[in-house]
């Protein structure tokens, strides 16, 4: 059964009740003070902070499939190992117990098992039999965002999922123009229509090209070329979308509304390093296919885009804009593991990054020049911790994996935001920060596996 007929109605989300100081830095002549700044500190609290309300407490599914939402307050219980609330909806329940003990769940024996389970369970109840994956259940967000779907597909590669990793590509597959460009969101019905005006976005054919890429690691070596088969189309459509958008003077690709969703003249990190992350991955999925004159194209493609994005966004220190100032969240995207290794100067800019992006209840903003209003977004501080983790600076990673366990819902589902005040609020449970949590338990797992040098 598709996504889009398995959508229960909910309450109007407007209608529904909701639930550090800073470091003086003084200078004095030639004497520069360097101030390390805690990656859990208390930023200082906005004038006017941001009062949203937790929309849904969290999902559930019933025996034919359905989702329906918890409202907050009902003090909704799953049964264990699952996302059913109904004693009666037996089927469900057995076949979500059966789905966990099939595969692995990262972290199974340390304090994230239950979070990252949740986010599991979570993941699997937003993607629809089609492959369809919403970002969450919510009136607004009933929809199909590339870059979403993507990360939801690399988790569940990393979990033991790939045939639902699989499904939702093809289903994006299904979804991309001829030129390969995706547009910002689609509806879940695999029509490929979109629910209103806004721009398409270049960076998600970078994210789909980095899932396969993710996908392709993560499965026995004798399935690859079948699987890369498959979804080869994708692949060559991405691969000359990106190819196209950065045949510029300067190498770098045209600008694109990125993750910040907003309509932008100037380039943005956001967009540039996903299509850098894309191009990396192509190089490895040509090489499943055999394709050594695609590969070897790739890799001068991603060697040309890497230099042009070193030179003009790294003299700056990597800020969000093109010759601007002001840090991003997406500098975590010039890290591992989305990038081979880090572009020079990365980690430096990220490590940089995370002062200015800290909130009051000790999350982080999309960016420096985020609006002031006390926010902490859970999927930038799962972001960080899964490039953290993948950097092996497992002390950051366990912090904000800790924060992030700390601030879900009554009923265990990971918020889109948490106010100045640690309440969780907006859409619960969001398919991109439960993504990204299980990614970061992956990592980090495999950095205690194999320690990184340096």
């Amino acid at each position: 059964m598709g996504l889009a007929a398995r959508l229960s109605p909910d309450t109007d989300p407007r209608r529904l009740p909701g639930r550090t100081a800073a470091t003086a830095i003084a200078a004095l002549c030639v004497v520069v003070l360097v101030v390390s700044v805690s990656a859990f500190a208390r930023s200082p609290l906005p004038v006017e902070p941001a009062r949203i309300s937790l929309y849904l407490d969290g999902i559930a599914v019933d025996d034919h499939g359905r989702l329906v939402a918890i409202p907050v307050g009902s003090g909704a219980t799953y049964l264990e190992g699952t996302r059913v609330v109904d004693q009666g909806a037996t089927t469900r329940a057995a076949a979500d117990r059966a789905w966990l003990a099939s595969a692995r769940i990262p972290g199974t024996q340390g304090p994230y098992a239950d979070l990252v389970e949740g986010a599991l369970l979570d993941l699997r109840a937003l993607t629809g039999d089609d492959g369809a994956l919403i970002a969450a259940n919510s009136r607004r967000w009933r929809y199909v965002w590339p870059r979403d779907a993507s990360f939801g597909a690399a988790a569940l590669a990393v979990a033991g999922h790939p045939d639902d990793a699989r499904r939702i590509l093809v289903h994006l597959q299904g979804l991309q123009a001829a030129s390969g460009a995706f547009e910002a969101r689609y509806l879940p019905d695999g029509s490929g229509a979109t629910p209103d005006d806004r721009r398409a976005q270049s960076d998600g054919a970078g994210w789909a090209l980095w899932a396969i890429g993710v996908l392709l690691d993560n499965l026995p070596e004798r399935k690859r070329a079948v699987v890369a088969a498959e979804l080869r189309p994708l692949v060559d459509a991405a691969n000359e979308h990106i190819a196209e958008q950065t045949t510029t003077r300067n190498g770098l690709p045209l600008p694109s509304s990125d993750y910040w969703e907003t309509s932008t003249d100037v380039l943005t990190l956001g967009t540039a390093a996903p299509l850098l992350a894309g191009l990396e991955s192509a190089v490895g999925i040509y090489g499943a296919l055999g394709q050594v004159r695609d590969a070897r194209r790739a890799r001068l493609d991603a060697d040309h885009l890497r230099a042009a994005v070193t030179e003009h966004f790294g003299r700056d220190g990597y800020p969000r804009h093109l010759h601007g100032r002001q840090s991003d969240a997406a500098t975590a995207f010039l890290l591992p593991p989305f990038q081979p290794s880090a572009l020079d100067g990365a980690p430096a800019a990220w490590a940089a990054s995370i002062g200015p992006m800290l909130r009051p209840a000790g999350g982080l903003a999309p960016g420096a020049s985020w609006r002031d209003d006390g926010v902490s977004w859970t999927p930038q501080t799962a972001l960080y911790a899964l490039a953290a983790a993948s950097t092996g600076d497992l002390g950051r990673a366990e912090g904000w994996l800790t924060w992030l366990d700390e601030h879900r819902t009554a009923s265990g589902a990971l918020p889109e935001k948490v106010l100045a005040d640690g309440s969780p609020a907006a859409v619960a449970p969001l398919a991109w920060t439960a993504a990204l949590v299980i990614l970061a338990v992956d990592a980090m797992e495999d950095a205690r596996r194999t320690p990184i040098a340096g």
